[in-house]
Order: C-alpha cells, then structure tokens, then sequence
C-alpha cells in the first residue's frame, strides 16, 4: 500500500464538534479490543470523551475525513517534579493505516511533548490487539515500566 503523503493528514485537537466523526472510531476501537457484535456508534459517550477534564484527545484527519485519534495526559513525574506524558489510546481506522496516520498521531503527541518540555512520553499499549503492540514496537522501545491492571468491583 502506497503511503499518503504528510501533506494530506491533518492533525488538530478535537473539540466537542468533532462527536460526530470521533464516536464511528471509538465504537471500531472497542470492538477491535473486545471483538464480539460491533458497537453503534455512542455520540454521548464521545460528547462526555471530549469533555474530560483531564484528557486531551488529538485527531488525524486524511484527505479530510477523520481517520485517527490519540487521548493522552499531562503528568506530574514523582521522581524528579517535571511532566511527563502519557499516550494512553492511538487508533486508526482500518482503511486508513499504513498511510502515515499513525506517525502523523506520534509526531503531534511528540510535538506536545516538546512544547511541555515533558521528559517523556509513557506510551500504554493493550496487548490485543497485536496490530497495537506491533505499532508500538515500531516507533517506540520498552520504557522500564509494566502496566497493570486493579480491578475495583
């Protein structure tokens, strides 16, 4: 597959206008997580993603049409009283991968990164499905850090 040229993806902060075009992409990404029945498409549910206090949620438009999203958090590092960064969802639809969306999604975290003077970008990646971790080895390497998971009911 031919990859799109950098010049026809867009990335931007999505704001609460963009519900419509973001809710399609996050119903694909839990069922790709989740597999079973695909989810219909949840506008409040992107509504209430959007407007999260704390998350912030950069998207990938290619040839105009919304193809990804990155939610990540600006974090407080214990360890040394700076901020770090924290990539906690990257997806791209998938008629739209391998086109430079996914490094376009990197490149805008990372330039965030830059203009935060974080220290670092913590980046968590599920385990299924493959096609994320695989991503994840791609442009990234093994942070030192394991992830876990405390089930709260």
């Amino acid at each position: 597959m031919k990859l799109a040229s950098m010049s026809t993806i867009d990335t931007t902060r999505l704001s609460i206008g963009d519900a419509h075009e973001l809710a399609p992409l996050l119903a694909a990404c839990a069922q790709e997580r989740n597999r079973g029945a695909p989810r219909r498409p949840d506008e409040f549910y992107a509504e209430l993603l959007l407007n999260d206090r704390t998350a912030e949620i950069l998207g990938a438009r290619l040839e105009g049409r919304l193809a990804g999203f990155a939610v990540f958090f600006d974090l407080p590092d214990m360890m040394n009283g700076r901020r770090i960064g924290q990539l906690n969802e990257m997806f791209v639809i998938q008629d739209s991968r391998e086109q430079g969306v996914e490094k376009a999604l990197l490149d805008a975290v990372a330039g965030e990164a830059a203009k935060r003077d974080w220290d670092n970008l913590r980046w968590l990646v599920p385990e299924k499905p493959p096609v994320a971790r695989a991503l994840a080895e791609r442009f990234g390497h093994p942070g030192g850090w394991a992830a876990f998971s405390v089930a709260i009911r």
